[in-house]
């Protein structure tokens, strides 16, 4: 019985194909999951997302944030979730920009009342919607996360395949429960030939 090494290219498939050459990624929609326990910050926090990402497309409703307690010691109970769309359209490699500008906002509206109230009074979940996955930004590392730079990675949260939107393993509880399906498919529908599981294509530069 003959043998071959595990690095050797096989007779067919991709193994053969020559080396893949850089292209310039599909563009992508931004969108930033807002979490508060005073829905009346949700409008200022667009106004300072839109200043710092681009104009606002679209809104969510604004819905229960009540799968995990774990803000619950900083920002206080209970809380609720907003989301908000960018026009755009954005290169995915603003995904760390975009992260480091709204901590620095979430900064802004912890400082505007110190000694007074919640310690967090917004927290903002900066990702993208792509035609066949939602990537989210973080500061956390952790198994499932790539660093991008400045301290900050991402993680691929869900998969649109067969005409819905599907969790990984790690995905979290309320990306996970459906709630949010409706908004994402909202955006992804306005990414122009986002064709399912899309790959090709080359899009505009950043708008920022």
């Amino acid at each position: 019985m003959s043998s071959r090494r595990i690095d050797t290219p096989g007779l067919s498939g991709d193994n053969v194909r020559t080396m893949a050459e850089a292209c310039i990624p599909p563009a992508v929609k931004f969108i930033c999951g807002m979490i508060s326990g005073e829905v009346a910050l949700f409008g200022r926090a667009v106004e300072a997302l839109a200043a710092a990402l681009g104009p606002a497309e679209a809104l969510g409703e604004v819905v229960d944030f009540d799968f995990t307690h774990y803000y619950d010691a900083q920002m206080g109970s209970p809380l609720y979730r907003r989301f908000v769309s960018f026009a755009g359209p954005h290169r995915p490699d603003f995904l760390a920009e975009a992260k480091i500008r709204t901590n620095a906002i979430e900064a802004e509206f912890a400082a505007a009342r110190p000694g007074a109230g919640v310690a967090r009074p917004i927290n903002l979940d900066v990702g993208y919607v792509e035609a066949p996955k939602l990537i989210l930004a973080s500061m956390k590392n952790f198994s499932h996360r790539i660093y991008l730079r400045d301290g900050v990675y991402a993680e691929i949260t869900l998969m649109f395949r067969h005409g819905r939107w599907e969790p990984l393993p790690w995905t979290f509880p309320d990306f996970r429960s459906g709630r949010y399906d409706a908004f994402l498919s909202s955006v992804r529908e306005g990414l122009s030939g986002g064709s399912e599981g899309g790959h090709g294509g080359a899009g505009p530069e950043a708008a920022l």
